[in-house]
């Protein structure tokens, strides 16, 4: 594969997938979170009515505190932080290699074999990145 296709159709797509990906992640993070944060604060509010207030109440009670738990237990399963950060981290890197090997900086500033350096650094940053999130989906919750 030539310099150009490589940096084209291999470094430019991983980069774009893992920013997609990570983009994707923090966003059902952020969503899944902010939930929690909302019907577990909901509770203690609505529990001051439960005495006095309608009987239907407690149903309100119980289902906020079932999706608390519903969501903590989905958010833990499919770690969507542990993803988000590892394919930021991984599409960060990929751009780093990128630039310095397009200003022959770094690894690349006295190689006679940059490319071939080159391919071999971002290969290994997502064979890394995919041994990670292996060893992250494989943790237990």
């Amino acid at each position: 594969m030539h310099e150009d296709e490589y940096l084209k159709e291999r470094v430019e797509v991983q980069i774009r997938w893992y920013d997609k990906k990570s983009a994707k992640n923090k966003k059902l993070h952020f969503t899944i979170q902010g939930c929690v944060i909302v019907f577990s604060s909901l509770i203690p509010f609505f529990s001051g009515f439960s005495k006095n207030g309608p009987d239907y109440i407690n149903y309100v009670i119980g289902s906020l505190g079932m999706l608390v738990a519903i969501l903590a237990g989905i958010s833990a399963l499919v770690k969507y932080h542990e993803k988000w950060v590892k394919y930021r981290t991984t599409s960060e890197s990929l751009k780093h290699e990128k630039f310095m090997y397009l200003t022959r900086s770094g690894h690349y500033k006295d190689e006679k074999n940059y490319f071939n350096v080159f391919v071999g650094r971002v290969e290994a940053l997502i064979s890394s990145e995919n041994s990670t999130w292996s060893d992250i989906m494989k943790e237990d919750v």
